[in-house]
């Protein structure tokens, strides 16, 4: 997954406490780095094997960047503290627009307060943007309705799902 920050200005985060944070996109080696401890914060699920990683990344990988996964390294330590996934759907209508899906925003609960998952929306969004995309949409639960808002993400429409 080697796209490009969408701006330079993004690669690097200080924490409140002057920790410096690096935004990078996903790397096969973030797996030693804590990348499914983080995401098991945000949906406990059963472990993955290292050949199941490897076989998503690379699958993901292929999409180019149409499917952009950033995480935030502790440059001090080498460990992720955050993570976001932005998808890019291609459309029909708005001849044949594209719309930005944010997906799986999560801060290492010690991590949080800092501004960490902020900077990863961000990104992400700037990056959804310099694909063309006319707008970025994202589900999120009402209590981090605020959080998003801080973001520049208004309330709009109702979310439904079907699971399986």
């Amino acid at each position: 997954m080697e796209q490009p920050l969408p701006t330079a200005a993004a690669a690097a985060a200080a924490g409140g406490d002057g920790e410096a944070y690096r935004i990078r996109p996903l790397e096969l080696a973030d797996i030693s780095k804590g990348f499914l401890d983080l995401l098991n914060q945000l949906s406990p699920s059963p472990p993955l094997t290292e050949d199941a990683f490897r076989a998503r990344f690379e699958e993901l990988a292929a999409l180019g960047a149409d499917h952009l996964v950033l995480v935030a390294e502790d440059a001090a330590t080498g460990c992720l503290a955050a993570a976001g996934a932005v998808l890019v759907e291609r459309k029909f209508i708005r001849r044949c627009g594209r719309v930005g899906h944010v997906e799986d925003v999560v801060v290492d609960a010690a991590a949080r307060g800092r501004g960490l998952g902020e900077h990863v929306v961000r990104c992400l969004v700037e990056h959804a943007r310099g694909r063309g995309c006319y707008k970025v949409i994202l589900n999120c639960t009402p209590e981090l309705t605020g959080f998003y808002a801080k973001c520049g993400f208004v309330e709009k429409n109702v979310q439904m799902g079907l699971y399986f």
